[in-house]
């Protein structure tokens, strides 16, 4: 059997009942080392499952025979931080787990897709996301366009494994936005205290706290201005 268990987005303690409950029992777990970033170490997350979690990279997810080969006889568990599909290399892992007829499970959990409504920004006026990376591309700047009147959710680049992280004020320069441009940073979404800011541009620095993510707002409605507002007059 195969489950893949979205686990939260922030620590250890966000982890369903429903979750809990199978990680118990699965033979063998894996925990995805490259969507984003806990603000926990996998040791808290042993102590809390009472189960052994062996890291597992990109390629070695979406090779996939491995966890596979082992679901055909055993219960493995993926961990993956935020919801199971807010990723496709675990999409593609699934259909693959059914093609081989082997016993699936998912188990939902929160999501920077949806965390992100704590800025006021409507869910229902977000277009197509997009990623920055690291390395030179124009994607980004392409979908902010297509979306035009629409939000942006923009995630940033990371390399968990080097301890690598970009900043919002990094993607900012990547995306030659308008000094002026009004942006929304989110920092550590659904943690204790996040950290947001809706400012020009220009007013954003590093923060050094992951993970973030920046928003575009495209046409705001009177509400959301309101909302935004708030977070632009906090300290």
């Amino acid at each position: 059997m195969l489950a893949l268990i979205g686990i939260g987005l922030t620590d250890q303690k966000d982890i369903s009942l429903k979750g809990l409950e199978y990680i118990r029992k699965a033979d063998q777990i894996y925990l995805e080392n490259y969507t984003s970033k806990l603000q926990c170490t996998i040791k808290d997350l042993e102590e809390l499952y009472q189960k052994e979690i062996i890291l597992a990279e990109r390629a070695f997810v979406e090779d996939g025979k491995d966890i596979l080969k082992k679901a055909q006889t055993e219960n493995v568990a993926l961990l993956i931080i935020g919801d199971v599909f807010s990723a496709t290399t675990h999409t593609s892992l699934y259909f693959e787990a059914k093609k081989q007829n082997i016993e699936t499970l998912v188990i939902h959990n929160a999501s920077v897709l949806t965390a992100i409504g704590i800025t006021g920004l409507s869910l229902y006026k977000f277009g197509k996301t997009t990623s920055i990376p690291f390395h030179k591309s124009k994607t980004a700047q392409q979908v902010i366009e297509e979306n035009g009147k629409l939000h942006t959710l923009c995630l940033l680049d990371l390399k968990p494994k080097e301890n690598k992280f970009m900043e919002a004020k990094e993607a900012i320069e990547k995306l030659q936005l308008d000094p002026e441009q009004k942006v929304v940073v989110c920092v550590q979404l659904a943690s204790s205290n996040p950290t947001i800011r809706y400012t020009q541009a220009k007013n954003i620095k590093n923060l050094n706290k992951f993970p973030q993510c920046l928003i575009i707002p495209g046409d705001l409605h009177f509400m959301e201005e309101e909302v935004l507002e708030q977070w632009e007059n906090l300290k």
